[in-house]
This record gives structure tokens, sequence and C-alpha cells, in this order.
């Protein structure tokens, strides 16, 4: 297992150079329903705690904010490659995405959830490492955001890690959408009304070609201590994401 938890972030370890971490609430300056980390930019939340969340977010990765890159996520299936533009731009700076992806060494990149799936990806063979990012809702699976993802890098052998989502113990959907997740993955998937999105992440992320995956298994809305979650709390909450970068 190459998933390592610590006090504020979960760090995932593949083979070749790469940076990859799934941050926690933990470490930041936000307050209130945004307590602490919260990476979130459009959520009524200071934005100078927004920006320095980042910074020290980028710090603990030795990632440079001042050219990393975010989206301005839409939930849906549009990949994008980082253009580093930096975490304290304007959020009509970034591209309407849910993925992203990169060649480039030492270009970070961050996408933010609050009970979606975050999900890096790398190639862990070829000529040139290459890295993508997921923001992967109930949409984003039926919509094919992972193959999407995984087309950018390739081909080779790709390795995949799942972070902290909302579990299938507290998912719970209507009977017409645990039907769509049912017909694309299987009855495995859904239990009654409730859809077990770490296991349809992870077999879109084989299908899609991934040879490892691992996953994190830690559901945002039973552990308030740890993760920000919608699906808890409600519109008034913060985020928290997966972070990457190459070298």
């Amino acid at each position: 297992m190459n998933v390592a938890v610590a006090e504020t972030l979960i760090r995932w370890q593949p083979h070749g150079p790469y940076r990859v971490a799934f941050s926690t609430r933990r470490g930041g300056v936000s307050e209130g329903a945004f307590e602490s980390l919260n990476l979130g930019d459009d959520l009524g939340d200071e934005v100078e705690n927004v920006h320095e969340n980042r910074e020290r977010l980028c710090h603990a990765l030795e990632i440079d904010a001042g050219r990393a890159t975010a989206a301005r996520q839409m939930h849906g299936a549009t990949i994008a490659e980082a253009d580093g533009v930096g975490l304290a731009a304007e959020r009509s700076a970034y591209a309407e995405c849910d993925a992203l992806w990169s060649d480039e060494p030492g270009l970070g990149m961050l996408l933010v959830t609050a009970d979606c799936l975050p999900i890096a990806i790398v190639r862990e063979d070829g000529e040139r490492p290459r890295l993508a990012v997921v923001h992967a809702g109930w949409l984003g699976l039926l919509d094919g955001i992972v193959d999407a993802a995984v087309s950018t890098l390739g081909g080779g052998r790709l390795s995949a890690a799942i972070g902290p989502a909302i579990g299938p113990c507290c998912y719970e959907v209507d009977s017409a959408l645990a039907e769509r997740f049912r017909e694309a993955y299987g009855s495995a998937v859904v239990q009654g009304r409730r859809v077990d999105l770490w296991q349809a992440g992870e077999m879109a992320l084989r299908s899609a070609g991934c040879a490892s995956i691992e996953r994190v298994n830690l559901c945002t809305s039973c552990h308030p201590e740890l993760f920000f979650s919608h699906r808890r709390d409600g519109e008034r909450t913060g985020r928290q994401g997966v972070i990457a970068a190459i070298g």
C-alpha cells in the first residue's frame, strides 16, 4: 500500500517522479463552516484565507503555487491541459473542466471535492512522465470522465489512487440514478438506493486501462473532523482536494 495518512495530508507514492496528496480539512486558517484548510474559492470564505490555505498545501508538497493550476469545475467530463496560471488567479482565468493533465515538471494541479471522488492517475513508464487529476462526481462517472483523463496519458503502465469521498454507507440517491449506475457498473455498486462511488471509480479506472489502483476508503460524510461534506453539511461548507505535480 503506497497511501500514507498523516495529520493533515494523505500522500500517495506511485512509482516515478510524482508528488501527489489528498488534503483533509486540517492545517489551514479558515473559520466557521470553512474551518480550517478550505480550498474552495467561490463558497463564501474569505479569499485571503483560501489563498493562504492553498499556499500551505503547496508548500507541504514543495509545489510553486504561483504556477500551479486549478479549474472552474462543472460536474462534467471535460479535461484540460494545465496552464500554470497560479492558484491565486481569478476564477475566470481557469478552464471549465473537471480534470487536468500535464507532462511539465513542477507544474502543480489542484482540484477540489466535498463528496465526489478525487482521483490521481500517473504513467509509470514511457520516455516522459505524465499525470492527471480528476474530480469525478456521479455525472462525470456516467459521462466518461475517467476514460477522458486516461486517454491524455498516452498509454503505458498506468496507476491511480482514489482519495476520500462519500462512501456507500452515506450516498443514497433516487431510484432512477441508482438504476443508471446499475446499468453502467453492475449490481455490485448498488444496494437499494445506495451507490458505491468508490467501487464505480475503481471499475471505471480498470476499464480505462489502469493496472494498479489504490483507494483511501474514508467517507467524507462520516468524518466531520477530517473532511468537508456537501451531503452532510449542505451548501455552506468547504472543500478538500487532490494536488499533484511531476518532479
